[in-house]
């Protein structure tokens, strides 16, 4: 899923200045790659100076999920003989593979696949120090098997959210608070959605009292109806520019990742957001590690450094997104606050979007393209 499209954060340095080693010949040490914007230049330097040994520390930022997860695949295929023989006189050549990293950003959403796929192996639960420190909502994440083995660690988490034009709503004499406001009269034409079956069929299931995660679509009978009365109230559908026909005023409400919103509602006061009493969708971004990498204690050193509360806090508040320690869970700043799921009740209605079985994922995908033309 692509949710990184408008991120507007100030605080997060661009990685490519704080890449830490003294010179080209040094030995790497550590090689890590991850999401662009996820990692704040600050915290990396601050683990730099906690590394004792000499050596090159290596973060390199990628623009999507999408593309760490085809980096993960491209590791495990062996280079064909045509490769092999025309790249190796070619030290640049855009096609020759880059070397397997010791660990690398993936979105909970592709971990299933990542497993099933054989292109990340079980971290040493030993050598994590510091999981202790994380959520109990975290554990049907990491975990996928009876073995008790971890596959990732989260180290931020945001959500589907609602943001909305303040100016509009007070002329209205209400604010929104959950997904069924959405189909309310005043709003037709008004809305912008995300162009996703799974974010879109799931909010009308979570209106509904089901699950984003239902698998049995045709038993729920009121379902495509509710969907196509939705759809009179949307203006644009959009996963990358929802927010512009907010801000430009073409539309009074939008559906989007909070990481993504955030930065907009610091910028912009006429603007607000909230998560959807209901329940909503739960996103989180996981350090992994590719198969075949032998991680040593330096690859652990950054995992632990990454879930002590206070450099969680800190990646937390400087991407604009929220921490997966128990102890961060109520702790924001005052202009993200409203965001961060301190709701007990709603953070329990709330889920992760669990990989559908393909016959299952294409009635979503049917759904929505039905609904998009009715």
């Amino acid at each position: 899923m692509d949710r990184r499209a408008f991120l507007l954060s100030v605080s997060t340095l661009a990685l490519s200045q704080v890449i830490t080693g003294c010179g080209t010949n040094q030995q790497l040490l550590l090689n890590v790659q991850l999401l662009k914007n996820s990692i704040p230049g600050q915290v990396v330097k601050k683990f730099r100076k906690t590394v004792t040994q000499g050596g090159e520390l290596k973060f390199t930022p990628i623009d999507q999920l999408e593309d760490l997860f085809k980096l993960l695949q491209t590791w495990q295929q062996p280079p064909t003989n045509q490769q092999k023989e025309w790249t190796s006189y070619l030290p640049f050549n855009q096609n020759q593979r880059s070397p397997t990293a010791n660990l690398v950003t993936l979105g909970d959403y592709w971990l299933e696949a990542a497993i099933s796929q054989e292109l990340i192996q079980p971290l040493e639960t030993k050598n994590l120090k510091n999981i202790g420190y994380i959520n109990d909502k975290w554990q049907q994440i990491i975990k996928r098997d009876q073995n008790g083995k971890i596959w990732g660690v989260p180290y931020r988490w945001g959500n589907t959210v609602i943001i909305y034009n303040r100016e509009k709503f007070q002329k209205l004499g209400w604010t929104p608070t959950d997904w069924s406001d959405l189909w309310r009269s005043e709003l037709q034409n008004r809305i912008s959605l995300l162009n996703h079956p799974r974010e879109v069929v799931g909010l009308v299931l979570k209106k509904l009292g089901k699950s984003y995660n239902t698998e049995n679509l045709n038993q729920i009978s009121s379902l495509e109806t509710e969907l196509q009365a939705l759809n009179q109230q949307v203006k644009f559908y959009n996963s990358t520019n929802y927010l512009e026909p907010l801000i430009i005023g073409d539309t009074w409400l939008a559906v989007g990742w909070s990481d993504e919103i955030i930065p907009v509602i610091s910028r912009y006061q006429k603007f607000a957001a909230i998560v959807p009493k209901s329940g909503t969708a739960i996103w989180a971004d996981l350090w992994v590690s590719p198969v075949g990498v032998n991680n040593d204690d330096l690859a652990y050193q950054w995992l632990d450094f990454c879930l002590q509360p206070h450099i969680s806090k800190q990646i937390a508040l400087l991407t604009k997104s929220n921490s997966p320690i128990q102890d961060n869970m109520v702790m924001g700043n005052i202009e993200i606050q409203n965001l961060l799921l301190t709701n007990a009740e709603i953070f329990a209605k709330s889920e992760f979007l669990l990989p559908l079985p393909p016959a299952v994922m294409k009635e979503y995908e049917d759904l929505f393209m039905k609904m998009k033309q009715s």
